[in-house]
This record gives structure tokens, sequence and C-alpha cells, in this order.
């Protein structure tokens, strides 16, 4: 009788944390109803604060301050417009310019969000300093929604007094296959030395622009700090780069990440020979692995699946199975199942439904893999944090 008793203990116990939280949020909400001088002070003292968006438990208010006919906030929440399901429309509390949007997340959620005002004008939210850089081929920042269980990955930020890696950027290869320049850059750990008799193991990574940029990926920076803690073996890094050389505004990504044969062949007969003919890279399979989110992430299932003795790790995170569903087809039938795959999504307007469908098929071959789910959207924000965690089942120190 003693376990019945204890478990509706837990479950009081969270309802009633759950309740408080509420009233405290509805508390708050209350007052800017009260009149419209104490509606201005309670904004003023929020923003003062940092606390807009305002957030107690899984509750949320966004708030918005100004003249406007209408306010809506459209971020990972509402697909950015996709998901009609959600009411993103703000009203105006009355006798003021400020506007209010009420909604719940998971407490340990974390989300982009832009505020439109008249349906054309999108802003930053201007009295949240919190924000995330998202995009293809440079990014622009979104305000950022921090749920109060979601804490940052320290291991994204740079350690003090640490050695640090050394990257070569913008280098060039000429593709016959592809009939154009492809740019790279690569990463080699700060003990590298090409004169000791030591391979190192490999990591291809796509969308390599955006995975290094510091307010994205930044992802030099998580391998230097787990190098350093011995949490990783020193890996050398290739960061591939879906940009026109002579015109980086024209990304090269959707046809080159579609399941493209013709760039499969570029990878395997023309770039890793390249590559590992300049450094000390172990041909094992086993010590290769391929990178990628969205499009990446389809890819990297692709060039595994397609080419296992090549690539014994996929890292795929939020993949775009949906552009190519003749992926799965191809992991239903793998040659050999890769020794190592890493799969994460997000749970909130992310690919979730595509990748749990892929888990089914992995579980079916009986691969051995990973699978990591955050409440989180399509965002760099999402990827980031779980770098580490990839990058550690793929090469830990042992």
């Amino acid at each position: 009788m003693i376990r019945p008793i204890l478990y509706v203990s837990v479950i009081l116990s969270c309802y009633a944390t759950y309740s408080q939280d509420y009233n405290s949020f509805t508390k708050t909400i209350r007052a800017f109803y009260t009149h419209p001088a104490e509606a201005e002070k309670q904004f003023a003292s929020l923003a003062s604060k940092e606390q807009i968006p305002f957030v107690v438990g899984d509750s949320v208010a966004f708030l918005y301050r100004g003249e406007a006919i209408s306010v809506a906030w459209m971020g990972d929440f509402n697909g950015w417009g996709y998901d009609k399901n959600f009411n993103n429309k703000g009203t105006r509390i009355p006798g003021t310019k400020i506007w209010i949007l009420k909604a719940s997340f998971p407490a340990d959620a974390r989300l982009d969000y832009k505020i439109v005002v008249n349906e054309s004008t999108w802003l930053l939210d201007p009295v949240n300093p919190n924000q995330q850089w998202s995009g293809v081929g440079g990014g622009s920042p979104n305000s950022e929604l921090r749920m109060p269980r979601w804490a940052a990955d320290p291991l994204t930020e740079p350690m003090e007094g640490i050695a640090r890696g050394k990257i070569q950027k913008d280098l060039l290869v000429n593709s016959e296959l592809l009939g154009y320049q492809v740019t790279y850059s690569i990463y080699t750990p700060s003990a590298f030395n090409p004169q000791q008799r030591m391979v190192y193991p490999i990591l291809y990574v796509t969308d390599g622009y955006e995975y290094m940029h510091e307010q994205m990926g930044n992802m030099p920076v998580i391998l230097d700090n787990l190098i350093h803690l011995k949490k990783i073996k020193p890996v050398i890094v290739v960061f591939i780069d879906h940009r026109e050389p002579v015109n980086r505004s024209n990304n090269r990504r959707m046809q080159e990440l579609a399941m493209n044969p013709g760039y499969l062949a570029f990878i395997t007969t023309e770039l890793i020979p390249s590559i590992e003919g300049q450094y000390p890279i172990s041909s094992d399979p086993k010590d290769r692995a391929i990178l990628g989110t969205s499009m990446g992430g389809l890819t990297a299932a692709y060039f595994a699946f397609s080419r296992p003795n090549l690539f014994g790790m996929a890292g795929i995170q939020s993949p775009a199975f949906w552009f190519k569903p003749d992926i799965y087809t191809l992991c239903d039938n793998p040659e050999k199942p890769p020794v190592k795959i890493f799969m994460t999504t997000g749970t909130i307007n992310d690919t979730k439904e595509g990748a749990e469908k892929m888990r089914t098929l992995l579980n079916k071959n009986a691969c051995t893999y990973q699978f990591r789910e955050v409440n989180q959207g399509h965002s760099w924000g999402n990827w980031r944090d779980l770098t580490d965690d990839i990058l550690i089942y793929f090469f830990p120190a042992n």
C-alpha cells in the first residue's frame, strides 16, 4: 500500500506546483487589465527586468508596446505561419498601446520568433535581449523564447585558457563531375602534427558555413571544448560550403543535398581522396562520419546507406525526409547498416514525424543508433545544443 500513496503524493505535489505557477502567472496578467496606467507600469517593470516574454511554468505571455492596427507573433510555435491551428494574433489591452498573446509550451522549450505589426512589418522583440540566428548562407537573428527549464549547453561557449584548433577557411576544389568549384574549410585539432605517425578520424559536415558560424552552429568551439575535456579524441573536420564561391548569395544546397547521386560521386571520388591525400586520416569507415541538418540530414542518411563502405557514421539532425520519401525505401533495404547513427529532431513544428518513421526502420534493420527529441523547432539553437552529444557518440575518447 505504500507505493500507491507515494505515487498519489507525487501527483498532488506536481499539481500543486502547476497550480501555484499558473496562479502567479494570472495574477501578473490580471494587473494589466486593472487600469491603463497600471498596465504601462507593469510593462515597464517586466521590460526592465528582461522578463518579456513573461514566462511562469509552462505559461507564456508575449507582449508588445506600440501603435498598431494588428500585432501577431510568428515563430517555431506556429511553423512560421504554416500551422494554422495555433492562434498567433495578439489583442490590445484596453486603453493602452500594449498588445498581448497568451500561450502554453513545455517548460523546457526554446523557440525562435518575431513580431509582425500590421501584417507586414517583421520585428525583433524590442525588449527581449535573447536572440538566435537562423537561416541559410549567413542567417539573420530571431528573438528567442526561453522557457524556465531550458538551459544553454555550456559546451557551446568558449572555455578560457584552452588550446584551440586551427581552421583553414575557403579552400577550393575543382570538381570535374559537378563542373564547378566547391568551397570548404578544414578544422585540425590543437595538437595536430602531420609529422607524427598518427591517423585521425574524419567528419564531413554539410552546410558547413552555418555549422562553423559563431551565432549558429559554433562547432569549432564545441570541438575545442570536447577535445580539451577529453570527452572526444582529436578529430579532423571538413566543413563543406554549398554557396557558389564567386557569388555567395547563390546557395546550391537544395540541388546538392536532394539525394543527388552526382553530388555523392563528387564527395566520394573527388573530395575524400583529395582530403585524405593531404592529411593523415584513417581510411576505416568506422572512423569516417557525415553530419548534416534538414536537407543535410537527408543527405547524411542517403550517403551512409548508399555507401556504408565509406561512411560508418551518420549524424542526422532534423532531417527533411519529406523532400525525398525515397529515402525510406533506401534505408529499409540497406546493403549493410551503418555502424552508428545519431538522429535528432525537435518536437515543435520540426521533423518529428519523419524522424520517428526512420527510427522504426532503424529498429527493424537492427542499426546501432541513438535518437534524441527536444522541445524546440527547426532552428540552429536546437542543432547546436545537440552537436556535442553527436560528437561524443561518434568519437569517444575511450
